[in-house]
């Protein structure tokens, strides 16, 4: 009998800490892409698995464009529903703008961690950031590969493109200070909130919530950007948080004290300029494959699998 791997894969399937609190496990692969490393940036040695409703896997395809990576490193989108068996590619599950492996012929993310290693018995996350020549994943932590991207490439991309620095050093302290509070209490705080088991664990979870955008609301005032009056990597990991949060954490995760739209104007603002006014940030986002997974998905919270309408419009025009 093969071995039962869905509480790998299925999402319903996770634990939560013995106060009904959820904390999300470390990536399993962070390994780094460098000239003087074993993974050396190479045109199309690389290859990335992502699924457009997952905020992770986005902050890597935003990255991807702005650096002009495109010809680079070859992208696959996966299926919005993950079922027992984890992210389905189309091969799996017909989903409108999943498709197929194009390597492997993998049914299911899954089928690359075990071929990268069989014994594996981690989470199947994506993204992943696989290599081909050696046959093997490099990376499933979003926050190192888009640090990979935006500059172990640079020498094979036009100067333009190898010019931007979403990282740059004389911003990286207050870049760091701002991911390290966004992090636990948004990016991840909507999660904490949505998987909890108890009433004080969601109460902790959603009180962070709030706060943290309390105080990214008062920063944003009159700014455009969260450091130094320029994108960086603060606003990509931000913004995955803030373009899903009416359409999905709103209801779907109970963070419904304000939504974005009607309580916090500067944030609104911030995720409407990034979105309508930059392609690297709407290209990347699909309201279909973000709704319908998270409502399908994720049965613990939504057992019924109906896919909620609004809010309408997905994001307000400029």
């Amino acid at each position: 009998m093969a071995k039962d791997m869905s509480s790998h894969s299925d999402i319903g399937k996770m634990k939560v800490e013995s106060d009904g609190s959820f904390n999300r496990k470390a990536a399993s692969f962070r390994d780094v892409i460098s000239e003087d490393g074993k993974f050396a940036p190479e045109k199309e040695r690389y290859h990335l698995y992502v699924s457009y409703a997952c905020p992770w896997a986005t902050r890597c395809l935003i990255v991807r464009q702005l650096k002009g990576l495109e010809e680079v490193i070859p992208v696959t989108v996966v299926s919005p529903h993950m079922g027992s068996d984890g992210w389905p590619f189309a091969s799996a599950d017909s989903f409108p703008g999943a498709e197929e492996d194009p390597l492997h012929g993998s049914r299911h993310i899954r089928d690359l961690y075990l071929r990268a290693k069989p014994d594996f018995e981690g989470r199947f996350t994506v993204p992943v950031l696989w290599d081909k020549k050696l046959n093997t994943i490099v990376s499933n932590e979003s926050s190192e590969i888009i640090r990979m991207f935006n500059t172990a490439f640079n020498a094979l991309i036009p100067k333009d493109k190898a010019s931007i620095d979403l990282y740059p050093e004389h911003l990286r302290k207050e870049i760091d200070e701002i991911n390290e509070f966004v992090y636990p209490n948004l990016n991840n705080g909507v999660y904490r909130s949505g998987f909890a088991q108890s009433q004080g664990a969601y109460d902790a979870a959603v009180k962070d919530v709030f706060n943290c955008l309390d105080k990214l609301e008062e920063r944003l005032k009159g700014n455009d950007y969260l450091v130094g009056g320029q994108l960086t990597e603060a606003d990509i990991r931000l913004f995955v948080t803030t373009i899903r949060f009416d359409p999905v954490y709103v209801s779907h995760f109970k963070c419904n004290l304000r939504d974005i739209r009607h309580g916090y104007p500067a944030i609104n603002q911030f995720t409407k300029n990034l979105y309508w006014n930059n392609a690297s940030f709407k290209d990347n986002t699909n309201f279909e494959h973000i709704k319908v997974h998270y409502y399908w998905s994720q049965t613990n919270v939504n057992p019924s699998r109906v896919v909620a309408v609004g809010p309408h419009p997905d994001i307000e025009p400029l």
